[in-house]
């Protein structure tokens, strides 16, 4: 990170190609300015804070206080400015380009969501506030609760999931319940196509069962006569990802719930892709049990959301019983918590959380739903699938996509196109970086050979997907044209080359440690 002094000003890498690679003297190329860690920035012996020592004030600390250095580098004011300024530069952010991730719907975000989450009263609250004290917060998450389960067709919901993965758990957890209910602790298998989301099979093993991989057909969605030929008096279940990873719908679904059903299992459906089909159609009237939402993909939350996401799952008639506590419910004229099961109707499989959910991701959801109205909310579904189609459209004369037919709301390709033109999925993808976008999500779904997954989302303009698609069609132009050196050497604009991402993955250096002194050398 540091800057080497000993370099020329100016050394074209080629004087015969003005838009070639410069190192300069200072290390910055014009206003990418190059910045070393704030530990070799920082003096450890200077601070950009003047306090005067207090006087008259006896320590409460009995002689524990620091005497050793903190540790941490001394910067004034505007130097740790800039520290962060430059860092923040090297970022890719949605508020900079089309993020085109697949089966991840990075997507902009109203900023009048975000100025409601941080209204006093939504923003300030503490989790060990009276009851009193929180009646508007209960009834947003009422209100929100609401909406969920009429968006979806359920019968109850649980809102205090704190993601995706642990609504999965949360949905699986109620369906172990209900079967122990029944006294059918035999059926511990549970049925999972190979192209639904990973967290799935790991979440059905972590509730105690055993997990059964159902194959695709040529289409890239469930095998319907490898499914049925996999029922047994066992199955606990399915979990169905739909629209499916590879961004296609499971025509079949209603047979698979039915089928499941008849087997004397549930119906799991992972709802990571909800921003899909919101709108128009209702898992519930698929036959769906249990189902977790991704607040922070589909209802206006930055994806990851700066902390802790919000997963809330729905739940059929069947399975409303055994749905876990804490929960938030009307009584009379005020809203009141109902913290433990003895208090709860039904049978609660028990709780999953300290506390009751996620404020910021709830107001943030209930704001985005109370602007759109149910017409802007189904189009938002479909200006996702219309661009995402779109993308399809115009790349599939120079790419190849994995599957025949139109997609849902992200377009799936596979690396056919680049057969004998020794360049990888890998080379592609980086020198998408050079063109000034984030690569797609690579190498997934697994089920499919070098996969290339596009998400445009429905915020992208016709005019932003056009240019995005026209850098992707003169990159693969380039590629069939034998300009192989172009992508292996990709990413030379990036403020870092490519990497050793296999090393980086499994031997991370996370911490900073200072030179080793050397000692001069006696004269």
């Amino acid at each position: 990170m540091g800057v080497n002094m000993q370099k020329s000003a100016v050394q074209p890498a080629s004087v015969n190609d003005p838009g070639a690679y410069l190192e300069t003297f200072s290390g910055s190329k014009g206003l990418e300015q190059a910045e070393p860690l704030i530990f070799e920035r920082g003096d450890y012996d200077k601070t950009g804070v003047d306090l005067p020592e207090p006087k008259g004030r006896t320590s409460r600390l009995s002689g524990l206080e620091r005497e050793d250095a903190i540790g941490l580098p001394g910067l004034s004011e505007p130097e740790t400015m800039r520290h962060y300024v430059r860092l923040s530069r090297k970022n890719y952010a949605i508020d900079l380009g089309l993020y085109p991730l697949g089966s991840c719907t990075m997507k902009h975000n109203p900023r009048l969501n975000e100025k409601v989450a941080r209204l006093p009263g939504f923003a300030d609250l503490h989790p060990l506030q009276p009851q009193s004290t929180v009646q508007g917060a209960y009834e947003l998450i009422g209100e929100l609760a609401h909406w969920l389960v009429t968006l979806t067709g359920a019968h109850a919901v649980a809102m205090s999931p704190k993601a995706g993965a642990h609504g999965e758990l949360c949905g699986m957890m109620a369906i172990r319940a209900a079967l122990d209910a029944r006294g059918e602790t035999k059926r511990r298998r549970v049925l999972v196509p190979e192209s639904a989301h990973g967290t799935n099979p790991a979440t059905a093993v972590q509730c105690g069962f055993t997990t059964d991989e159902i194959p695709a057909d040529k289409t890239g969605r469930v095998d319907m006569e490898a499914f049925r030929a996999k029922l047994g008096d066992d199955v606990a279940g399915i979990m169905l990802t739909n629209p499916n990873t590879c961004g296609l719908f499971e025509r079949d679904i209603i047979a698979i719930a039915d089928a499941i059903h008849e087997a004397g299992g549930y119906f799991y459906c992972d709802g990571a892709n909800l921003n899909a089909i919101m709108g128009r159609v209702r898992p519930g009237d698929l036959g769906v049990d249990a189902m977790h939402i991704n607040l922070h993909k589909t209802f206006s939350t930055p994806h990851g959301g700066g902390g802790p996401g919000a997963g809330p799952t729905v739940f059929s008639e069947a399975l409303a019983p055994y749905a876990p506590v804490p929960y938030v419910e009307k009584d009379g004229d005020s809203w009141r918590m109902v913290e433990n099961a003895d208090e709860a109707e039904g049978e609660p499989f028990g709780r999953m959380v300290a506390f009751h959910g996620q404020m910021g991701m709830f107001t943030r959801a209930l704001s985005y739903m109370m602007s759109h109205g149910s017409d802007g909310l189904r189009q938002a579904a479909e200006d996702a699938v219309l661009n995402a189609n779109y993308v399809l459209a115009r790349l599939k004369h120079v790419m190849t996509p994995a599957f025949e037919g139109t997609c849902m709301h992200e377009a799936l390709f596979d690396d056919r196109f680049l057969k004998d033109t020794g360049v990888s999925t890998l080379d592609f993808a980086k020198a998408m970086i050079d063109e000034g976008y984030h690569p797609m999500t690579m190498y997934f779904p697994l089920v499919v050979h070098g996969a290339m997954l596009i998400e445009p989302t429905e915020t992208e303009s016709r005019a932003g997907l056009d240019r995005f698609c026209e850098t992707l069609e003169a990159l693969a132009l380039a590629a069939k044209a034998g300009e192989t050196e172009r992508f292996r050497a990709a990413p030379i604009h990036a403020p870092t080359k490519r990497l050793d991402e296999t090393r980086a993955a499994r031997s991370p250096v996370l911490r900073w440690t200072p030179p080793a002194e050397h000692p001069a050398a006696a004269e």
